[in-house]
């Protein structure tokens, strides 16, 4: 059962002893959530909140996809599994990649418990080497490409402050990607499912 594995989950202490500010497992799921969203790992404020994408890179991100706080964190309708599931530490230029051990470790025992998702974004470059085949050397040309696996899949650049300059650049993501993606967003939100009465979250 999900509410099961959620609870392992949180306990998961796998990599503790490398992770600067300890383990505090981020993740959202439920059996009824149409939409998956797969991004890198959490930051500090999302550590110590527990919150994903509880950060100016969240803000961007539900602007993204034109859907307000209470939409996005309703796990009825959204999952959220970063590839690394803890904060794993500041690096040179941000925080450090995320651990390789929780995605092999966690991802396909989630995945096996959501049967209607629908759609899955992939952000950043963590998330697409993982998940897609035959993919372009650079994050550009993935998301440049992002038909090629509709529709299970739709690869994003990462919303961080950080790449501003990068969707400066690009114009062509904001112009034509981003709408896409709202409108196959909404679309797949207003088909919901019956309420099941899970308290799984």
């Amino acid at each position: 059962m999900l509410d099961a594995l959620l609870q392992q989950i949180s306990q998961c202490r796998l990599c503790e002893p490398e992770l600067p500010l300890g383990a505090n497992p981020v993740i959202r799921a439920h059996r009824d959530a149409r939409i998956l969203i797969i991004g890198q790992a959490p930051g500090t404020r999302v550590h110590q909140t527990s919150i994903p994408w509880n950060d100016p890179s969240g803000d961007r991100l539900r602007s993204w996809l034109d859907i307000d706080r209470e939409t996005f964190y309703d796990a009825r309708k959204i999952a959220i599994m970063p590839m690394g599931l803890c904060y794993p530490g500041k690096g040179r230029s941000g925080d450090l990649p995320p651990r390789k051990e929780c995605a092999p470790q966690w991802h396909q025992r989630v995945l096996n418990e959501l049967p209607h998702i629908e759609l899955t974004l992939l952000i950043g470059q963590y998330a697409q080497n993982y998940y897609l085949s035959d993919k372009p050397k650079t994050l550009t040309e993935t998301v440049q490409n992002w038909r090629r696996w509709l529709p299970e899949f739709i690869p994003l650049p990462h919303p961080s402050p950080r790449n501003t300059l990068w969707l400066k650049n690009h114009t062509w993501f904001e112009n034509d990607v981003v709408p896409f993606i709202r409108n196959r967003v909404h679309e797949i939100l207003m088909d919901e499912l019956p309420f099941t009465g899970s308290n799984e979250c």
